[in-house]
């Protein structure tokens, strides 16, 4: 699997297997490793799932993964929503040598067990014009959330994520990264139904809504390529 991930050489490439129960085991390898959690692999798996009529298309899906049973159900239109755990940070000071990597100020940054620290910026404009030293970055086994109140068609707020330790200098929609960014937000700003813009160069919007120690991430897929793989 760590050998398809590195040759595929995407931000993540799921593996999925189907159960005796019904469910399915799923994992998530980068080009160079295998990762805790993942939600646009998931939302992805569970697209070709129902798709290619593996699955019925009016059925949640159960995932059994390293963070535990995920589940995806379809909400119509297009729309998938995963059900992942939250995985809010907790206050700290940035780590030597990340706010200049970064280059520029930083308003606030929380940090996780996980590894995942969350960046607040002044404005939605500072994180979609951010150009950071991913090499400095890498320098940390972290990864990179950083966030702004605000952004276009009046979302909540916007996202851009750097993983560069992990082979990923910017991964282009990080649903885990909504695990962060959901209690984050709602402490801020004061609700628990969001819309995020992730302001990577291809872009995504997300629909997010934290419900305790959960929290539901809803976004669409599409299918770009098909292929089989040799031995």
């Amino acid at each position: 699997m760590q050998a398809v991930a590195a040759e595929m050489n995407l931000p993540e490439s799921a593996f999925v297997a189907p159960r005796a129960d019904g469910a399915y085991d799923l994992r998530w390898f980068t080009p160079t490793t295998e990762i805790d959690l993942c939600g646009h692999a998931t939302l992805a798996t569970a697209h070709v799932l129902w798709e290619d009529g593996r699955a019925d298309p009016a059925a949640t899906l159960e995932f059994h993964t390293r963070s535990g049973v995920l589940t995806a159900a379809p909400l119509g239109d297009g729309w998938i929503e995963l059900d992942f755990p939250i995985r809010p940070p907790e206050p700290t000071d940035l780590p030597e040598g990340v706010e200049h990597a970064l280059g520029t100020a930083v308003v606030a940054a929380g940090l996780n067990s996980e590894g995942y620290l969350a960046v607040e910026l002044e404005t939605p404009e500072a994180v979609a014009s951010l150009a950071p030293d991913t090499d400095a970055l890498s320098r940390h086994r972290l990864a990179y959330i950083v966030t702004a109140a605000g952004g276009p068609d009046g979302c909540d707020y916007v996202v851009r994520a750097f993983l560069p330790a992990w082979g990923i200098p910017e991964d282009p929609v990080t649903g885990a990264a909504q695990c962060v960014l959901a209690p984050w937000w709602a402490e801020r700003l004061g609700k628990t139904q969001f819309v995020s813009h992730q302001v990577s160069a291809r872009g995504g919007v997300l629909r997010t809504t934290l419900r305790g120690e959960r929290v539901g991430i809803a976004g669409q897929a599409v299918t770009v390529l098909r292929g089989s793989l040799t031995s």
